[in-house]
């Protein structure tokens, strides 16, 4: 099974530069008007400005697991990309909320050193 996961945003060109630095890299591919970043085997995240979409711009809630936190949030840090405070659960992982130009969010789970 492949996941798609839909990111709505209003402009593309401005997201397309906000999600290069989230991710640390262009998308791995662009499809028509979308672009595509690998976030696993067979997971996609995407990115839409199509009008067809302004609805749910906004709307986006992702949360993917990350191995390497204090790393992301340090490269976020340095193009002035803030998030929420990190939060660390009972079970020790370690969660923050990121969110896009948007209002999209984009959390990141680490689970604690096995």
């Amino acid at each position: 099974m492949d996941l798609y996961s839909v990111v709505c945003v209003r402009d593309r060109a401005t997201s397309q530069k906000w999600f290069e630095v989230f991710f640390g890299r262009p998308a791995d591919e662009i499809i028509g008007e979308e672009y595509l970043w690998q976030v696993g085997e067979n997971a996609w995240v995407v990115i839409d400005d199509r009008r067809v979409r302004a609805a749910r711009v906004g709307g986006t809630m992702i949360t993917l697991g990350v191995t390497d936190l204090d790393d992301i949030l340090a490269r976020l840090a340095a193009h002035g990309i803030e998030h929420e405070p990190v939060e660390t659960y009972g079970n020790g992982v370690r969660h923050v909320e990121v969110l896009d130009p948007d209002g999209n969010s984009l959390s990141l789970a680490e689970a604690p050193a096995q």
